[in-house]
């Protein structure tokens, strides 16, 4: 009978390690995706206004090229970086980022490939209020769109509808 007894509570003792063991798991994994999705909103925004830099650099009003325009400018004959080293994305773990064309076919953003659901819906941001309801960080686009001037009727450019809006850059 005491056999019985001790068997029964070893087996309960296990089954609650276990379940704290799940709960601990689940727990810290939304903690690392939150923490991923920090890092992706602060390098997107790092990415965004790199190419706010390349855009507004004396006045020439375009768009980059490519990512690696922004880590030295070959309109400058001296190396003008607007980013300091391309970043890897934090959801997918590569460098490999979405590319939001503009319409003169320059790099207007980036976003993440993943289709990836999210942990944050709410709460973003000024700069990212585009983001609140997206589905997949797919749908979370950094864009760089220019100020208006005052007295110019130039419409802000959108991305570019005749071309594929996104295409995935590899690794250099």
């Amino acid at each position: 009978m005491q056999r019985g007894f001790t068997y029964l509570a070893i087996l309960f003792i296990l089954a609650m390690l276990g379940a704290g063991l799940a709960l601990t798991g689940e727990v810290w994994s939304t903690a690392a995706q939150r923490d991923k999705e920090a890092e992706l909103l602060y390098i997107g925004g790092e990415y965004r206004k790199a190419i706010g830099r390349y855009y507004l650099n004396r006045g020439q009003r375009r768009y980059p090229r490519s990512l690696d325009d922004l880590l030295k400018d070959p309109r400058e004959a001296g190396t003008v970086r607007h980013l300091r080293k391309r970043y890897a994305d934090p959801i997918t773990g590569t460098t490999e980022w979405g590319i939001v064309k503009a319409p003169d076919g320059g790099v207007m953003g980036i976003y993440s490939p993943s289709e990836q659901m999210p942990l944050k819906t709410a709460n973003f941001r000024v700069e990212d209020k585009s983001f609140e309801g997206g589905g997949k960080y797919a749908d979370w686009k950094f864009l760089f769109t220019p100020p208006q001037q005052a007295g110019t009727a130039k419409p802000v450019p959108k991305p570019s509808a005749a071309s594929p809006p996104s295409t995935p850059v590899p690794k250099p």
